[in-house]
Protein backbone atom coordinates (compact mmCIF):
# COMPACT_ATOMS: atom_id res chain seq x y z
CA UNK A 1 0.00 0.00 0.00
CA UNK A 2 1.34 3.47 -0.80
CA UNK A 3 1.78 6.25 1.77
CA UNK A 4 -1.45 7.91 0.63
CA UNK A 5 -3.56 4.89 1.56
CA UNK A 6 -1.53 3.84 4.55
CA UNK A 7 -1.09 7.26 6.14
CA UNK A 8 -4.23 9.09 5.00
CA UNK A 9 -7.94 8.80 5.45
CA UNK A 10 -11.30 10.31 4.78
CA UNK A 11 -14.54 9.23 3.25
CA UNK A 12 -15.11 7.51 -0.04
CA UNK A 13 -16.95 9.77 -2.49
CA UNK A 14 -19.71 7.11 -2.60
CA UNK A 15 -20.45 7.39 1.13
CA UNK A 16 -24.20 7.60 1.91
CA UNK A 17 -23.46 10.27 4.54
CA UNK A 18 -21.92 13.64 3.71
CA UNK A 19 -19.47 14.59 6.45
CA UNK A 20 -18.06 18.12 6.55
CA UNK A 21 -16.10 20.15 9.06
CA UNK A 22 -18.02 23.31 8.21
CA UNK A 23 -21.23 24.72 9.74
CA UNK A 24 -23.11 24.19 6.49
CA UNK A 25 -22.73 22.21 3.28
CA UNK A 26 -22.77 24.41 0.16
CA UNK A 27 -25.42 23.24 -2.28
CA UNK A 28 -27.46 21.59 0.49
CA UNK A 29 -30.24 22.73 2.77
CA UNK A 30 -30.57 21.43 6.34
CA UNK A 31 -34.11 20.03 6.64
CA UNK A 32 -33.74 18.66 10.15
CA UNK A 33 -31.15 18.70 12.91
CA UNK A 34 -30.99 15.35 14.68
CA UNK A 35 -28.29 16.25 17.17
CA UNK A 36 -24.83 15.40 18.42
CA UNK A 37 -23.35 12.05 17.49
CA UNK A 38 -19.95 10.44 17.92
CA UNK A 39 -17.86 7.44 16.98
CA UNK A 40 -15.26 6.26 19.46
CA UNK A 41 -12.37 3.82 19.53
CA UNK A 42 -9.62 3.11 22.04
CA UNK A 43 -6.48 1.40 20.82
CA UNK A 44 -3.81 -0.11 23.02
CA UNK A 45 -0.22 0.49 22.16
CA UNK A 46 1.73 -2.40 20.65
CA UNK A 47 4.92 -3.08 22.62
CA UNK A 48 6.96 -3.31 19.40
CA UNK A 49 5.80 0.07 18.17
CA UNK A 50 6.45 1.57 21.61
CA UNK A 51 10.02 0.28 21.61
CA UNK A 52 10.52 1.44 18.03
CA UNK A 53 9.13 4.87 18.92
CA UNK A 54 11.47 5.10 21.89
CA UNK A 55 14.49 4.32 19.73
CA UNK A 56 13.31 6.65 16.96
CA UNK A 57 12.91 9.49 19.44
CA UNK A 58 16.66 9.34 20.07
CA UNK A 59 17.46 10.22 16.46
CA UNK A 60 14.34 12.15 15.49
CA UNK A 61 11.92 11.72 12.63
CA UNK A 62 8.43 10.43 12.05
CA UNK A 63 7.13 7.59 14.18
CA UNK A 64 5.59 5.73 11.24
CA UNK A 65 4.18 2.84 13.28
CA UNK A 66 2.35 5.21 15.61
CA UNK A 67 1.23 7.35 12.67
CA UNK A 68 -0.28 4.31 10.97
CA UNK A 69 -2.07 3.28 14.17
CA UNK A 70 -3.51 6.76 14.62
CA UNK A 71 -4.74 6.83 11.00
CA UNK A 72 -6.43 3.45 11.50
CA UNK A 73 -8.01 4.70 14.74
CA UNK A 74 -9.32 7.89 13.11
CA UNK A 75 -10.79 5.91 10.21
CA UNK A 76 -12.47 3.48 12.63
CA UNK A 77 -13.92 6.36 14.67
CA UNK A 78 -15.16 8.01 11.46
CA UNK A 79 -16.83 4.78 10.29
CA UNK A 80 -18.57 4.48 13.67
CA UNK A 81 -19.70 8.12 13.39
CA UNK A 82 -21.26 7.35 10.00
CA UNK A 83 -22.96 4.22 11.40
CA UNK A 84 -24.48 6.35 14.17
CA UNK A 85 -25.64 8.98 11.68
CA UNK A 86 -27.37 6.39 9.49
CA UNK A 87 -28.92 4.62 12.49
CA UNK A 88 -30.51 7.92 13.56
CA UNK A 89 -31.81 8.71 10.06
CA UNK A 90 -29.21 11.31 9.08
CA UNK A 91 -27.59 11.67 5.68
CA UNK A 92 -25.14 14.35 6.79
CA UNK A 93 -22.83 15.36 9.62
CA UNK A 94 -21.90 19.00 10.08
CA UNK A 95 -19.05 20.42 12.15
CA UNK A 96 -17.22 17.07 12.36
CA UNK A 97 -14.16 17.10 14.59
CA UNK A 98 -11.68 14.62 16.03
CA UNK A 99 -10.59 14.50 19.65
CA UNK A 100 -7.57 12.40 20.60
CA UNK A 101 -6.62 11.73 24.21
CA UNK A 102 -4.42 9.41 26.20
CA UNK A 103 -6.45 6.59 27.77
CA UNK A 104 -4.85 6.31 31.22
CA UNK A 105 -1.45 5.57 29.70
CA UNK A 106 -2.74 2.30 28.24
CA UNK A 107 -3.71 3.49 24.80
CA UNK A 108 -5.16 6.24 22.70
CA UNK A 109 -8.80 7.28 22.58
CA UNK A 110 -10.00 8.74 19.29
CA UNK A 111 -13.45 10.31 19.06
CA UNK A 112 -15.05 11.63 15.86
CA UNK A 113 -18.03 13.85 16.63
CA UNK A 114 -20.40 16.27 14.95
CA UNK A 115 -24.01 17.24 14.38
CA UNK A 116 -26.22 14.72 12.55
CA UNK A 117 -28.60 16.32 10.05
CA UNK A 118 -30.97 15.51 7.22
CA UNK A 119 -29.86 17.34 4.09
CA UNK A 120 -31.46 17.93 0.72
CA UNK A 121 -30.08 19.56 -2.41
CA UNK A 122 -30.71 23.29 -2.67
CA UNK A 123 -32.83 24.40 -5.58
Amino acid sequence: MNDLGEFGGGLDSQSPVLVVTTNEAPGYRVDRVIGEIFGLTVRSRHIGSQMGAGLKSLVGGELRGLTKTLVESRNEAMNRLIEQARARGANGVLMMRFDVTDAAGNGTEVCAYGTAVVLSRSA
